[in-house]
């Protein structure tokens, strides 16, 4: 009936988001709104879109109470300039207005993926990637990190080097290498590229398996408190600001089955402060100090495993066999243990990102290591930057309203969100 045809036809328009993408509202940076009808993961999707393009968020306001989703964005470049390129902002508009499942990307087609877990240490990257050449294995794609004594790897490898065969001598090799010594929890795993469809998110959870209990060192500064008036948590996170911080806290929070209802996002001078009122998906709060505990640990350890203090090195280079190990047997012979690694190849051209330190992770890296490296890789091939340590501090005092869950009132939270979103006029 023709009445039933209009009447999906303004159920599709309610449930299809609306985005707007703005640089005349903030005199900083480029504002990106989305509101439509509520889903679970939405905020999630939004946020990976916004990091995979590598942008900061400097504010946001995040609302999704009831049915629906209000989301605003403060977002620049990575030199902190609002956005000019007219194809960025498109896709940001195609990539955040459909609710249709994202297609697989077509440079993931025809690929398997080995994922690695095991106990790292000096020279494991190095072995890996010598293991593969060895078997005439070649890598499209290799990410890795490294956190508290642990590594895990995503190594893209093209379906023809990824046969039954092969993968079951691949692990057979590469197990005891990435067990070690006396652990026995490191493995290989090999999947079809398709089921591993954003690779940061998979190795959170893959290093979420194998998260460490020791705190000795600083940590970032991350509080869960009870609002059982309004059946929420709160959680609270302060630390020095990064690229991808949002997204490594959403991320976090969306795989442990949290929901999040309203949250701010700030950064000032360097620093970042996220505020999130979450529930479980079944709607109910946090209800022990032990889950607390566990959801304080988990988003201190997903912020830290991209703190990175060291140095990256940036190689681009013609591709060719046994480039990767090449390189990172050169990183082993002079001491250097990868924290990091981002490996790709396009159009017969490798583009290589590692962040190393010394044989302990956040140890200096001497100078004489950085220009061995560069000796024998090519100086021209090879970018380096130094990175800072970032030290986290304990929680300052906040100056909102004695800066305690105790005096916050979800009215004047949502009130300060409608008002940022330029839909009343004062609060």
């Amino acid at each position: 009936m023709e009445w039933l045809d209009e009447y999906e036809k303004l159920v599709i328009r309610m449930d299809t988001p609306k985005v707007v993408v703005d640089n005349a509202v903030c005199p900083t940076a480029t504002l990106v709104q989305v509101d439509s009808a509520r889903k679970r993961g939405v905020l999630l999707e939004a946020v990976q879109v916004l990091a995979d393009l590598d942008l900061s968020v400097k504010k946001a306001y995040i609302s999704s109470d009831g049915r629906w989703f209000m989301d605003v964005f403060h977002v620049t470049d990575r030199l902190g300039r609002k956005l000019a390129d007219d194809s960025v902002i498109s896709y940001i508009q195609q990539s955040l207005g459909t609710w249709t499942e994202p297609s697989q990307p077509a440079a993931l087609e025809g690929l398997a993926v080995l994922e690695l877990t095991g106990a790292d240490r000096t020279g494991l990257i190095s072995e890996v990637f010598a293991v593969l050449a060895d078997m005439g294995c070649s890598v499209v794609d290799a990410r890795a990190w490294s956190h508290r004594g642990r590594l895990a790897c995503l190594v893209y490898l093209r379906n023809e080097d990824a046969d039954a065969v092969r993968v079951a001598c691949i692990k057979t090799r590469l197990a005891p290498l990435l067990r070690g010594i006396s652990d026995a929890s490191g493995g290989v795993v090999a999947v079809p590229a398709c089921s591993v469809p954003h690779a940061d998110r998979r190795l959170h959870q893959l290093m979420y398996a194998d998260r460490d209990q020791d705190r000795a060192l600083p940590t970032p500064s991350v509080s869960v408190e009870s609002w059982a008036e309004r059946g929420y948590s709160v959680v609270t996170v302060q630390c020095p600001d990064r690229p991808k911080l949002l997204y490594d806290v959403v991320c976090t929070l969306t795989d442990m089955d949290y929901l999040v209802f309203h949250g701010t996002i700030d950064t000032n001078c360097g620093e970042a402060r996220q505020e999130f009122y979450i529930r479980h998906a079944d709607g109910s709060p946090i209800s022990s100090e032990a889950e607390m505990q566990r959801v304080r640990q988990c988003l201190q350890d997903a912020i830290e495993r991209r703190s990175f203090e060291g140095v990256r090195m940036e190689l681009r280079t013609p591709d060719r066999p046994g480039l990767l190990s090449d390189v990172t047997r050169t990183f082993r012979e002079n001491g250097l243990l990868v924290a990091q690694a981002e490996v790709s190849t396009k159009g017969g051209m490798a583009s290589n990102v590692f962040y190393v330190t010394g044989t302990t992770a956040g140890q200096a890296v001497h100078q004489s290591a950085i220009e061995a490296v560069k000796e024998r890789v090519g100086i021209d091939s090879l970018v380096v930057e130094e990175h800072r340590p970032q030290l986290y501090q304990k929680t300052l005092p906040d100056d909102r309203d004695g800066g305690g869950i105790g005096l916050v009132h979800l009215g004047n939270f949502v009130k300060r969100n409608l008002y940022h979103l330029g839909l009343i006029k004062s609060w």
